[in-house]
């Protein structure tokens, strides 16, 4: 339905979003209890080095979010990472997830970063596409390691 994104709104996520953004990473496969969210969200809500956005529908609804926070490093000038992004999947290919990309480049624009990165799964073919439509180029390949604590 072309148009449906010029209806959608971004905005900073508030703690009683914490229900809808589980329910969104969960399709992002990484699910999570609302109260768990709640408690991630709390942590990052009004700190200054990162922004969570919510894009919402005329109606309320909360149909994508974006975490988008500054990475300072040493061998780089400082630069904003999207940390996460999910639009519910019968509304994706609308523009909502163009709109918070957008939002966050704008923030971070405000925080002098100079570049902007986003990692993405190698399986995620289509974020892939949405991020070189949206001037993002691919740059790297790289494996990820994690050790629990």
């Amino acid at each position: 339905m072309p148009g449906r994104a010029g209806k959608v709104g971004i905005r900073r996520a508030r703690l009683s979003d914490a229900r809808a953004i589980a329910e969104l990473s969960g399709e992002l496969g990484y699910p999570a209890a609302e109260k768990e969210m709640a408690e991630r969200l709390a942590m990052l809500l009004g700190r200054s080095h990162g922004a969570v956005l919510i894009a919402e529908t005329p109606a309320g609804e909360v149909i994508g979010w974006l975490h988008v926070s500054l990475t300072p490093l040493l061998e780089v000038p400082l630069r904003a990472e999207v940390n996460g992004l999910i639009v519910r999947e019968e509304q994706r290919s609308h523009g909502a997830g163009a709109k918070l990309l957008e939002a966050a480049e704008h923030w971070a624009r405000s925080k002098r970063c100079r570049s902007m990165s986003v990692r993405s799964n190698v399986v995620r073919d289509r974020a892939h596409a949405f991020y070189l439509r949206n001037g993002y180029e691919h740059y790297k390949t790289q494996k990820a390691f994690r050790k629990d604590l």
